[in-house]
């Protein structure tokens, strides 16, 4: 069984959280059944952890997870902080495997999206 995980930052403003929350529904109900199931995780300020994610999928059924850095550039979190909870998890589980797709901020569509954005402004 594969699962999508999206790893994002996580603010301390709760609504924040929520609009990552709301996106992630969205996801799951659009992605089809490539994936079992998308999950939501966070870096810092917010749970559940990506760690804690990750474990439960693997004390569960699933066999692989897709994890989608939602960040707009390879900073830290993106070069260093993911990878290092990634590595936790499969130090434990050796058998399972994750693939990191690149940050959304490195994919093509984004700048698509920039430039909707800017058609649809109504300033």
């Amino acid at each position: 069984m594969k699962q999508l995980l999206i790893a994002a930052h996580g603010s301390r403003r709760e609504s924040s959280n929520d609009e990552l929350k709301a996106l992630v529904a969205k996801v799951s109900a659009n992605l089809g059944v490539a994936f079992a199931g998308v999950e939501l995780a966070f870096l810092e300020f917010a749970s559940p952890s990506i760690e804690s994610v990750l474990v439960d999928f693997f004390n569960g059924k699933t066999t692989e997870v897709v994890v989608l850095p939602y960040f707009l550039s390879a900073g830290n979190h993106v070069v260093q902080d993911i990878p290092r909870e990634i590595h936790k998890v499969l130090d434990q589980w050796p058998d399972k495997k994750i693939t990191v797709l690149p940050h959304i901020g490195a994919l093509d569509a984004m700048a698509n999206v920039i430039v909707e954005a800017c058609k649809n402004d109504n300033h």
